[in-house]
């Protein structure tokens, strides 16, 4: 049995009876907390927002939004969390989150409500919060009130009182989450063998990379902002999960003058705050990295290990000359991100070997920006994304290194390598950029679908780039940009693998 603390009451639970691949957002419906919406299954919506109960950045307790639709039950099992049935303080009054929501008419069909109630409930409790942080509810869609009066209601908040109950839990230590084995039998036809699904939640980089040699083929979850999409809408079912929630080694950070060393399983959110604008290209990165209610559970290993082509994070890390650590029960290595990626979605890991570290260089480059074209600004898939890092000799005005990455317009994320080379050792001038520009416009092969043709996106390899020369040469950015860094305490709040 296992237990999972539900709205503030431990529940037992038989995982033998659960599917492994089974969401935190059907066990609460299947348990009657149908507050807890699906709307879309992928994360695009936040109708399934939920609390999670864990420590910050800062080992303090506090309330993290998530998708219950994308977090697995076996990643939260012996943790704990709050669903829109439990932010009421008491049976006979409305949480002012709620209450204010009323005021301002800030629910019409009622169906995103629910989520939109459990992200600001999160926003309310914010740790040193000077002010209502619009992108709290940046990951819940309205299709029919308008954000004007969900904002309103927002803002007419102000500090939770005193003797707030859920203040009182804050200054509880959040629960740790330690090892699990979630295994279900089906018994099948006769004479059929059962047949067995598990999830393996090891509690040690060590029994992880036991499990791994074991099971080479096990499918691992780190945040499952991906993942579950696949079970979701897929149907996607593996024998084996294992899921890297309770494995510490995986979420170290470590900074020093010249490199900054991050977990692999350490949640965005997390590390936009541990960074504290050490890397200004991925603080470019963060706003347009889909919502917070993402960021609170993806993390970096589990975005490159995917080996997605539109990627957000790797065009950036690209940029940066990231390179990987990889780890196996055989032993570790270090691969450049450059060598990392050898088709599509296919990677230079091994069988029984995963992403534990990603080393980024701290050292600035002269020129460095990220762009992202897609439908949206915010919250979407990207149809071209590219990250450029030029140094530029200051006294002899000359480049002495360029990278130039890009994202969805080859099978994978790749350097504009004859471009870099044309560029070095040449003054960063206008003539300069019409040598190279023919060079990006022949660098790939894109192919069409439904985000964007394929002459649309060779035609955007040169254009970001021309546009990332006039604004480095005027000092000024142009167009759509991310929103604004809310600080506090130096660094963007997150609430998240």
């Amino acid at each position: 049995m296992a237990e999972l603390t539900v709205n503030g009451r431990a529940l037992q639970i038989d995982e033998s009876r659960l599917d492994p691949h089974t969401t935190v957002l059907d066990f609460l419906r299947d348990r009657g907390l149908v507050g807890t919406k699906e709307g879309c299954a992928e994360g695009e919506c936040g109708a399934c927002a939920v609390v999670i109960v864990r420590a910050n950045h800062n080992n303090q307790t506090a309330f993290v939004p998530v998708n219950s639709c994308l977090t697995l039950l076996g990643s939260v099992l012996g943790g704990e969390l709050i669903s829109v049935e439990g932010v009421r303080p008491s049976p006979e009054a409305l949480h002012p989150v709620q209450a204010a929501m009323v005021e301002h008419g800030g629910s019409q069909c009622g169906y995103c409500t629910p989520g939109f109630v459990v992200s600001m409930f999160a926003e309310y409790y914010r740790r040193e919060r000077p002010a209502w942080d619009p992108e709290a509810v940046a990951g819940n869609l309205c299709r029919c009130t308008g954000y004007r009066p969900i904002r309103d209601a927002m803002r007419s908040l102000g500090a939770p009182a005193s003797d707030d109950r859920f203040l009182a839990r804050l200054a509880q230590p959040a629960p740790r989450l330690g090892g699990l084995t979630q295994l279900r039998t089906r018994a099948g036809q006769p004479g059929q063998t059962p047949s067995k699904r598990q999830l393996l939640r090891p509690a040690s980089l060590a029994e992880l990379l036991e499990h791994l040699a074991e099971q080479p083929t096990a499918k691992l979850i780190a945040g499952g902002t991906d993942v579950v999409v696949e079970i979701n809408q897929r149907q996607a079912r593996w024998p084996t999960l294992i899921s890297l929630e309770a494995v510490t080694e995986l979420r170290s950070f470590t900074k020093t003058a010249n490199v900054a060393q991050i977990g692999a399983g350490l949640n965005l959110s997390t590390l936009e705050h541990l960074l504290d604008h050490a890397v200004p290209l991925l603080d470019e990165l963060f706003p347009l990295f889909s919502s917070r209610l993402i960021r609170n559970r993806a993390t970096l290993g589990g975005n490159l290990a995917n080996a997605s082509p539109i990627g957000d994070s790797p065009p950036v890390l690209l940029a940066l000359d990231a390179a990987l650590e990889l780890r196996s029960r055989a032993g570790s290595r270090v691969v450049p991100l450059a060598d990392f990626f050898t088709g599509y979605r296919q990677t230079v890991l091994a069988a029984g070997e995963l992403i534990t570290k990603i080393t980024v260089p701290l050292q600035r480059p002269t020129h460095a920006h990220f762009y992202k074209v897609s439908k949206r600004v915010l919250d979407d898939i990207s149809t071209v994304a590219a990250a450029f890092a030029l140094d530029v000799d200051p006294s002899s005005g000359e480049i002495t290194k360029a990278r130039l990455a890009y994202g969805g317009v080859a099978a994978t994320p790749a350097r504009a390598v004859a471009a870099e080379q044309a560029l070095l050792g040449r003054p960063w001038t206008h003539q300069t950029l019409a040598d190279v520009t023919p060079l990006l416009s022949a660098a790939f092969t894109p192919m069409s679908d439904h985000r964007g043709s394929a002459d649309y996106r060779q035609a955007m390899c040169a254009r970001l780039f021309q546009k990332f020369f006039h604004e480095t040469t005027h000092n000024r950015r142009v167009g759509p940009q991310p929103p604004p860094v809310v600080t506090h305490a130096g660094a963007h709040h997150g609430g998240q693998p």
